[in-house]
């Protein structure tokens, strides 16, 4: 079982944590998790990814880094506004911090 956990469904990446961890070990379990995803075909990259669930900063790093080079636009689940926001962008649809539903 992994420390991590990463599912795209719906077009939404749902994450969450997994076995108990330190964050050296969840980082490296995202990062595969993110690659063997791609290396599949789940995740091909588009206009705009949606991201909710928990996450730690250094692996919100993890997956910045990766989903950036093949998303357009990413957007993380605030649930104090109930809205995506839009955190990366590369996409001129979308700007910083513009809410998603």
């Amino acid at each position: 079982m992994s420390s991590y956990k990463i599912e795209l469904k719906d077009g939404i990446l749902r994450i969450g944590f997994g076995e108990p961890a330190q964050n050296d070990q969840i980082v490296r379990d995202a990062a595969a998790r993110l690659e063997e995803m791609t290396t599949s075909g789940e995740l091909v990259g588009g206009q705009l990814l949606k991201i909710n669930g928990p996450i730690s900063i250094p692996v919100a790093f993890v997956l910045a880094h990766k989903l950036a080079h093949i998303y357009g636009a990413v957007a993380f689940y605030d649930p104090k506004l109930a809205k995506y926001v839009v955190s990366i962008t590369h996409n001129p649809a979308y700007k910083l911090g513009d809410l998603i539903d």
